[in-house]
């Protein structure tokens, strides 16, 4: 894995929307160039027979019944809203 450079920074925080102090750049480019390198480490690792798992705890989801409420309810679901039209969430555009 090359290391990562402050351009490379700037453009992952550019991406990710984080504002990234000139003077921070290159701790952070290290930063993410040890925790890239840790995580090639893992593809090393055999986990031949190892079953997957999604939790260290040994659990089973808990099923609901699929059985239909009453939803015809625009007006109470919305009161919280902090902006609506038409019975509808208005939220701000984020993709440019």
């Amino acid at each position: 894995m090359s290391a990562l450079d402050k351009d490379t920074v700037k453009k992952i925080a550019l991406l990710a929307r984080i504002e990234v102090p000139e003077e921070k750049l290159e701790p952070i480019a290290q930063d993410l160039t040890n925790i890239l390198t840790w995580v090639e480490q893992l593809s090393e690792v055999n986990t031949d027979g190892v079953a997957e798992m999604t939790s260290v705890a040994d659990m089973s989801l808990h099923l609901r019944k699929d059985v239909v409420t009453s939803g015809e309810q625009p007006d109470l679901v919305l009161q919280n809203a902090p902006d609506q039209a038409d019975h509808c969430f208005l939220v701000p555009k984020v993709i440019e």
